[in-house]
């Protein structure tokens, strides 16, 4: 797993999160910096392509899986895409997931995290986000980031990483 320190802070963005509670789900506006400072966590950001992909899936899963492990080393696990409100809905419902998701049609945390590149497909060129990865203390100070991650066994480097800070 390579790590790159960036200068960047967690901006205090107000973001849509979304997440399940029980059987209901829980859509809030929440500013970043606000939300880590409220639960005095540190935050692990990641953006990822598109809901309901295998890869996307893979990841997500991870993530809930070891969500609980995130928590005892002091962070919350939030997912980024562009996907809509009903999507991570879907998505969260579909492969029961225990994180939350920022929805980002606007791209506004994409661009700000640079996560917007031109991508190849099926011999065409598109722009789409290239799944990353920013971990931030309590305080927002980034911590790491990781670009250009790959879904499988991300969220277990990504552990084992953080265990060895």
């Amino acid at each position: 797993m390579k790590n790159s320190q960036e200068n960047i802070r967690l901006p205090n963005f107000h973001v849509h999160l979304v997440r399940q509670h029980d059987d209901d789900f829980i859509n809030e506006d929440i500013a970043l910096a606000e939300y880590i400072g409220t639960y005095g966590k540190g935050l692990i950001l990641y953006f990822y392509p598109k809901d309901n992909t295998q890869g996307c899936s893979v990841q997500a899963s991870d993530f809930t899986a070891l969500s609980d492990e995130f928590a005892k080393l002091g962070y919350v696990v939030l997912g980024v895409s562009r996907d809509g409100v009903r999507s991570h809905q879907n998505f969260i419902s579909k492969k029961e997931l225990g994180i939350g998701l920022i929805s980002d049609p606007d791209e506004t945390l994409c661009q700000h995290f640079d996560v917007i590149k031109e991508k190849m497909m099926y011999g065409k060129t598109h722009l789409g986000v290239v799944r990353s990865t920013f971990v931030f203390d309590k305080t927002g100070e980034m911590v790491a980031s990781f670009r250009n991650v790959k879904a499988k066994e991300h969220a277990n480097a990504l552990l084992d990483f953080l265990k060895n800070l």
